[in-house]
């Protein structure tokens, strides 16, 4: 079967490998029909030659939090392996032991692979499952089109996937959804989600401060969903036009900020807020949010923060007695409540898609320098 692979970093192409098969009576095969470019993805597709090797000497220097190696290894990127990790899918084939699910049902794929039943799934932390992580000494994550360090599975560009514990991994989209909506469900969709939903249904009304740039698409579904979940007001800060209107459409007031993200935001940061989503993946943007915090808010850092010892004022958080959540997004037991959200509500996530292309034409598009891919073929008559 065919997969699209990094085969170094800077370049992506199809190749070759064998088609997944079913292992174990819990698995099923999926047919993956549409996939998103996850907003981390842009970084091994842009490090092209002296990048790559600056990066590479910043993990080597200890620049680079070393936790990092524990990802993508220490020759970061290194190809070939499948990227991709946010598909729909239609099932394909089913396991003697699968209950819930038929072939032909369309379905969320989610980015980690989670069993469902340890320790780590029954609190929520499917991204750390228990039965997959660690497999190996180091690994931290077990998932899909992040290289051999999380695993075997692949990336979610190809012909076929395999899913274990299905039942529980896979979540069926409500027919009056449109796959294309719900393209980027399987991780920065859902990311957005429980940055802005959990925390207005702690602070019904609450005003929302959303940071935007780095993680792109998460930041303005974020502004989004706030808006529809009945938030006072949403402030969007970014430094790109077409993200910023994009905000505004949703109904968020919108702020243009510098390039620059080093300088605080703060003096142009003139309200307070219940709730923060920090999608810049800068340690200023962080602190920023912490500190524009009314009492008892909560803050979720949605971006990567790759440096050693990334800087917090903590002083401002015990003042405030604010919250900061980040980690890897644990989407599956999210999943529900945002389909069916999206489902009466109608959000048309959709607009956040800046490129929507032809399946076939997934090296040139998966590559673009833009804020959301997607890539989509017809499915399956089954």
């Amino acid at each position: 079967m065919r997969e699209l692979n990094v085969i170094k970093p800077g370049r992506i192409d199809w190749v070759e490998r064998p088609a997944p098969v079913l292992v174990e009576e819990t698995d099923v095969l999926v047919r993956p029909f549409v996939a998103s470019r996850c907003d981390g993805d842009v970084l091994p597709l842009h490090l092209h030659g002296v990048k790559h090797k600056a990066m590479h000497a910043a993990m080597k220097s200890g620049v680079v939090d070393p936790v990092v190696a524990n990802i993508i290894g220490t020759n970061p990127f290194e190809g070939p392996f499948g990227i991709g990790h946010e598909a729909i899918a239609q099932v394909t084939a089913v396991g003697d032991a699968v209950a819930n699910l038929r072939v032909g049902d369309v379905v969320v794929v989610p980015w980690a692979v989670s069993c469902g039943a340890c320790y780590e799934c029954k609190l929520g932390l499917t991204a750390k499952c228990s039965t997959f992580v660690p497999t190996s000494p180091g690994q931290t994550l077990s998932c899909y089109g992040f290289g051999p360090m999380s695993g075997s599975w692949g990336g979610v560009i190809a012909d076929t996937l395999r899913i274990p514990f299905a039942d529980h991994m896979l979540v069926t989209i409500p027919d009056a959804v449109d796959p294309l909506r719900v393209a980027s469900a399987g991780d920065n969709l859902t990311d957005a989600w429980r940055g802005v939903a959990p925390a207005l249904e702690q602070r019904p009304g609450g005003r929302v401060l959303v940071i935007g740039g780095g993680a792109q698409s998460i930041g303005l579904y974020a502004a989004g969903f706030a808006v529809l979940l009945g938030a006072e007001r949403v402030d969007y800060f970014d430094d790109r036009d077409a993200r910023l209107d994009l905000a505004a459409s949703f109904g968020a007031t919108v702020h243009k900020v510098s390039k620059k993200r080093s300088k605080s935001l703060l003096p142009v940061i003139t309200d307070r807020y219940d709730v923060a989503v920090e999608a810049s993946s800068t340690g200023q943007g962080l602190r920023d949010a912490l500190r524009a915090l009314r009492p008892g808010g909560i803050c979720t850092g949605n971006g990567y923060y790759l440096g050693t010892g990334t800087l917090l004022p903590v002083m401002d958080m015990y003042a405030t007695s604010a919250t900061l959540q980040v980690g890897v997004s644990h989407i599956r037991p999210h999943l529900p409540a945002m389909l069916d959200f999206i489902a009466e509500t109608g959000f048309e996530a959709e607009r956040v898609t800046s490129l929507l292309a032809d399946w076939e034409d997934a090296v040139e598009a998966y590559a673009a320098h833009t804020t959301k891919v997607v890539l989509h073929r017809e499915p399956l008559t089954l």
